[in-house]
């Protein structure tokens, strides 16, 4: 599979319902000027994502390839598990920033918002696993806008339709799915 399709798919599925998902719903409910916070996920998202692609990318150097590939496939249905349980927004890391422009306060809050969160891990385990390196950022951070800006600009109303707990199963199903087809080519 195309590395940019797959990290595309994984995290726009992953992040909905997602704490900065919700974060993009309070910015926009706060601020109502959706332009500066998109342009903030945009930015904070792309160095994020950079900096989770370049660990993964060091990662798949370092390890051996054998051992590299038992982590993706554990790493990937660690996902699965986790993207089932929900998250809340976020809103201390909303708040922080707020002082220095709308776009920054974005930056700010999504960057500290993302560390450690299931799509930057995701886009460790990604970058590891998929080349080249640029297709796995550019991919994830295309999947996190597209699940992010219409929360933005459709607001709360939009947010209140989305099934979120069937798109935490389609969530954990695509990522135990990309696990096991890792395993499959592990063991085949």
């Amino acid at each position: 599979m195309d590395a940019f399709l797959v990290s595309f798919i994984a995290v726009a599925i992953a992040e909905i319902g997602d704490k900065t998902q919700l974060l993009s719903l309070t910015l926009a409910a706060k601020y109502r000027r959706p332009w500066p916070i998109c342009i903030g996920i945009l930015l904070a998202t792309l160095a994020n994502h950079a900096l989770a692609g370049g660990v993964g990318a060091l990662l798949a150097q370092w390890i051996p390839p054998r051992a590299l590939q038992w982590a993706v496939v554990v790493s990937f249905i660690g996902m699965a598990a986790w993207t089932l349980i929900p998250d809340k927004a976020d809103e201390d890391a909303a708040n922080q920033g707020a002082g220095h422009g709308l776009v920054i306060a974005t930056i700010i809050a999504f960057f500290l918002a993302e560390m450690g969160d299931k799509t930057q891990i995701a886009t460790v385990a990604l970058a590891a696993q998929y080349h080249p390196l640029w297709q796995v950022v550019a991919g994830t951070t295309v999947g996190m806008l597209a699940a992010n800006v219409p929360v933005v600009w459709l607001g709360a109303r939009f947010a209140h339709r989305i099934p979120l707990r069937a798109a935490r199963i389609t969530a954990a199903l695509l990522f135990l799915g990309l696990g096991l087809w890792n395993l499959y080519e592990l063991l085949a």
